[in-house]
């Protein structure tokens, strides 16, 4: 029988833990992993080679340079598990936020702000919630994300974003909500591993948070989950919630999560990534 061929895309020159475990579990259940660094590759044709015995990809990180292989091996013709479409539209936040309005998705209050600032500073006059989270629409590891505790420095973030920025993207303007992050890790529609991180200072998500336990999933956060899936254009993803006055509220999805929250669970994750690629290389 034929073994089925998965390529891993990572960034980075070296294998980190993830690949590492990857690679040992594929290797396990009879698959040949075939692991592809943005680094090592130059032109589209060597790309191709590598690429060439692969039954299905897997992209492995949200980095820009990953995601450009990625449409270079859709072009090429090969099937992604995720396409790069999904990267672009389920992890932009406003897009996020207006899905989970339609769907009846409880997320914390938000604005897009114009790119005039003098028109910006009247919408958040408006928007009246102070502090304010600043958010580009786009960005990883909390990157490009503030607290304003007022108009004046409020003006002065959308400028510094603005400033640091190769181009000028476009801001959300969110409500703040003193709350633990709460990560929850989706593989195929099931729940995998549940995350809350930690940190002294109110940014608890992406390299912040300090600290890592589980938590429960009760019946809400099942529904809330099961409704986003609908929409969630990604079978591997993590879900960050927020919680309000005792409500779940979801934060944003964030697709190819790591698995590096416990490291005694980073090979079962493997495991279960390596089971749901081989599936889905036997439906292409």
């Amino acid at each position: 029988m034929k073994k089925v061929v998965i390529g891993y895309l990572y960034s980075g020159r070296g294998l980190g833990l993830d690949e590492i475990y990857f690679r040992r579990v594929a290797k396990k259940k009879n698959v040949i992993p075939v692991l592809i660094s943005t680094s090592n590759w130059s032109s589209e044709e060597e790309l191709k080679e590598k690429i060439n015995s692969c039954d299905v990809i897997y992209n492995s990180s949200g980095d820009d340079f990953v995601i450009e292989t990625e449409k270079t091996v859709e072009e090429l013709g090969k099937k992604m598990v995720e396409t790069s479409k999904s990267f672009y539209y389920t992890e932009d936040k406003w897009m996020f936020f207006l899905k989970c309005k339609e769907h009846g998705v409880p997320t914390p209050k938000t604005i897009l702000l114009s790119e005039d600032i003098a028109v910006a500073k009247k919408e958040l006059h408006n928007f009246g919630e102070w502090p304010v989270i600043l958010k580009r629409v786009s960005g990883t590891c909390g990157e490009y994300v503030e607290k304003a505790k007022n108009l004046k420095e409020a003006e002065k973030l959308i400028k510094k974003f603005w400033k640091r920025g190769s181009e000028k993207l476009p801001i959300i303007a969110q409500e703040c909500i003193l709350s633990p992050s709460y990560r929850v890790l989706v593989i195929d529609n099931k729940i995998v591993q549940t995350a809350m991180k930690k940190n002294k200072t109110w940014k608890a998500t992406g390299i912040y948070a300090e600290h890592f336990k589980k938590f429960p999933i009760n019946n809400e956060l099942r529904n809330i989950i099961k409704k986003m899936m609908k929409f969630v254009d990604i079978r591997i993803c993590g879900i960050d919630f927020l919680k309000k006055n005792g409500k779940w509220m979801a934060l944003e999805v964030n697709a190819a999560p790591g698995f590096d929250f416990f490291g005694s669970e980073r090979e079962i994750l493997a495991e279960k990534l390596v089971n749901f690629l081989k599936k889905a290389a036997k439906k292409n």
